[in-house]
């Protein structure tokens, strides 16, 4: 199997966190189920089950650092695919601090672009610099 960049990992979470929403548990198991409509065989890419294990597993810290740095935004009004994508990039800032956060905004905007609305990625953008900053984390 080809390795997979972190950057397809990243649209693949995205497209995981964002089919869970609506069908359910955000688990390993679900995640090989995921895997295996687009890889039959092969093993599900350990990056994409990190970050899907991630955000499931701090998902109501990562909630609580959206809703309080999305001004006049609350999650439930939010687009899924803006909510997933916030909650994905939120926990590669918290709790990847290996990857420059500068990486990390910039993939989420470009996911946004690709799978939100017009106004996404500009969304997107201002809450993730907000968490970004309030981590303490420099570009």
């Amino acid at each position: 199997m080809a390795h997979l960049s972190r950057s397809r990992c990243r649209e693949l979470a995205l497209q995981f966190l964002y089919q869970a929403e609506f069908s359910g548990p955000r688990g390993a198991a679900e995640v090989a189920i995921f895997w295996q409509h687009f890889r039959k065989g092969n093993k599900t890419p350990p990056y994409l089950l990190e970050l899907v294990e991630g955000v499931a597993a701090h998902l109501e810290e990562l909630d609580a650092q959206i809703a309080r740095h999305s001004e006049h935004w609350r999650l439930e009004r939010m687009a899924a695919v803006d909510r997933n994508l916030l909650r994905l990039a939120t926990y590669e800032l918290l709790y990847q601090q290996q990857i420059p956060p500068k990486v990390v905004i910039n993939e989420a905007v470009e996911l946004a672009k690709l799978y939100g609305s017009e106004d996404s990625g500009g969304f997107v953008n201002g809450i993730l610099d907000r968490i970004r900053l309030a981590a303490g984390r420099q570009v």
